[in-house]
């Protein structure tokens, strides 16, 4: 299976990726029957050439994902997710810059708790430094979500996240998110979504001056194939 999408901006855990400004994503997906899956993700970012400067140039503008798993249940209605996951960023970095590129394993439960609603939980934990962060192996990422399906094609989404990063406490914050999504039979999704933090605004500005944590609201256009 495959997916292409157009986004008003890239928000990954609450945090704008690409300074607010748009982004093109897209993924493959390979499934076995036996539960054990694969796939490969990218989006352009630029969050770490944000960072740049003339002293200590940075050239990296693409994210790209590779993952692994297996997915079973438990009955109809209690479902797993276990893997992992790695980050690469690659690009051109000055000389003794803490490299980005992180590798998170995961285990995730789902609970179908009736046709309409599904409730999911998930618990990511960093075996490297995450994202640049130094010395912050072992920092863990806690996924909440609710999904509603209102009516046919339209399903409301919710979100609960928070970010613990070892070694970094002042970085630490929680998130949230609120979306609707309307899929069409020919395999298009549009949504719009909110997305929220409790981050320090003065630790989550770039460069530009932009609160990159603040709340904020996000246009999708996707393709399923």
């Amino acid at each position: 299976a495959g997916n292409v999408g157009i986004f008003s901006q890239y928000v990954f855990r609450g945090i704008s990726q690409t300074n607010e400004k748009p982004a093109l994503q897209g993924g493959f997906d390979l499934g076995h029957k036996s539960g054990f899956y694969a796939g490969v993700w990218g989006s352009n970012v630029s969050w770490l050439s944000d960072l740049s400067t003339p002293a200590a140039p940075i050239s990296s503008s693409l994210e790209l994902d590779v993952y692994g798993g297996y997915r079973g249940k438990f009955n109809d209605t209690v479902s797993f997710d276990v893997g992992a996951l790695y980050y690469w960023y690659p690009g051109d970095f000055p000389a003794g810059f803490n490299s980005a590129d992180t590798l998170e394993v995961y285990a995730g439960i789902t609970v179908a708790a009736s046709e309409k609603i599904s409730l999911g939980a998930k618990y990511s934990v960093s075996t490297t430094d995450l994202f640049g962060y130094v010395d912050s192996g072992g920092s863990g990422y806690l996924d909440l979500t609710a999904n509603l399906a209102v009516a046919e094609g339209w399903t409301i989404g919710a979100h609960a996240g928070r970010q613990w990063i070892a070694g970094n406490d002042a970085f630490e914050y929680t998130d949230w998110k609120l979306g609707v999504t309307r899929a069409f039979d020919n395999g298009f999704s549009v949504g719009v979504a909110y997305t929220g933090t409790d981050a320090d605004d003065a630790l989550y500005t770039n460069p530009y001056g932009n609160k990159v944590a603040r709340d904020t609201v996000a246009l999708t256009v996707t393709k399923a194939f």
